[in-house]
């Protein structure tokens, strides 16, 4: 998987950057708090997500306190952004629309 050109960093950003996503600081990864109303509600999702980073064989960085979910998302091999995570990004965030996030998540 190679990084993204600068015409598709362009296209595939901005909509996930509208959505919550932000650049990661000291390295070329987007990152996304999501925050649950539970401890159960963000452990399901974790686990939604499991299986769906498995399928695609693409996992991200995350750590889960209490309802708390972080997720990082950067390519390993390649050291940066890729299609990869924009597509786990979209459904990392069709997975949180499903689930129940707090008003600050």
């Amino acid at each position: 998987m190679q990084r993204l050109t600068a015409d598709e960093r362009t296209r595939a950003l901005p909509p996930l950057l509208a959505r919550g996503w932000r650049l990661s600081e000291g390295r070329d990864a987007i990152e996304k708090r999501f925050v649950f109303v539970d401890f159960v509600a963000a452990f399901g999702f974790m686990a939604r997500v499991a299986l769906r980073a498995e399928a695609a064989a693409h996992h991200p960085d995350w750590s889960n306190v209490y309802r708390t979910v972080d997720i990082a998302l950067s390519t390993h091999d390649a050291g940066c952004v890729t299609a990869l995570d924009v597509s786990l990004a979209q459904q990392i965030d069709a997975e949180a629309n499903r689930s129940a996030l707090s008003e600050a998540g």
